[in-house]
């Protein structure tokens, strides 16, 4: 399905939604959200979900992204459209506050998602699990628990892929990106986030690094 009904109308969108800046931005915003929510979200008081680690991952969360954007190869809009998702999945589940233990799997299911609904051609469940470094078994149950999460609310209006990719052009075109305790509420729609490729045989080895 795609998000555009003309195809030159959507490439011309992919051309510029993705510098390699916005990869930078995504990561930082998400880890300013995820160490807000660690400070004032006590875990007493939240649901523990598939989506929890036992302990925060070694690996940061720019390489991992940067580590997606490397082997996932799917259309440059479809990170936009994840943010959606995550969005989305955080207004409906308030008790799942985005925090350090749970932000690399929100974001490896995320871009899944938002690239079988993008793309025509995307990878399989078990190739994202080798780039996310977790079993197939695990991205399975956190694909369906994603899309339960946010009711299949997968459609994504242009209107609406604007107003998000507006705000992140906007606040990526400031020197210092203001991530404040609380992120400003999205224009329109007042939301808040809260807080071919192969992989090389020297990329498995990393498993343990990647283990989240």
């Amino acid at each position: 399905v795609s998000l555009f009904d003309q195809p030159e109308q959507r490439d011309s969108i992919t051309m510029e939604v993705m510098p390699p800046r916005l990869i930078t931005f995504l990561s930082s915003l998400l880890q300013k959200v995820a160490e807000t929510n660690d400070t004032n979200r006590p875990f007493d008081t939240q649901m523990i979900t598939a989506f929890h680690g036992l302990t925060r991952p070694t690996i940061s969360l720019q390489s991992y992204l940067e580590r997606i954007f490397k082997y996932a190869c799917c259309s440059p809009s479809c990170y936009v459209v994840a943010y959606v998702y995550l969005d989305r999945f955080s207004q409906k589940q308030p008790l799942v506050p985005i925090n350090s233990l749970n932000v690399h799997r929100l974001l490896i299911t995320s871009v899944l998602v938002s690239a079988k609904f993008m793309d025509d051609i995307y990878y399989n469940n078990a190739y994202y699990a080798k780039i996310g470094g977790i079993t197939t078994a695990e991205i399975n149950l956190l694909e369906v628990d994603f899309l339960f999460g946010m009711s299949f609310q997968l459609n994504v209006t242009p209107e609406t892929f604007h107003t998000y990719y507006s705000y992140l052009q906007r606040e990526m075109m400031l020197e210092s990106p203001p991530l404040h305790d609380t992120l400003p509420s999205l224009p329109v729609l007042g939301s808040k986030l809260k807080a071919h490729c192969c992989i090389s045989d020297e990329e498995s080895t990393n498993k343990q690094r990647l283990a989240v």
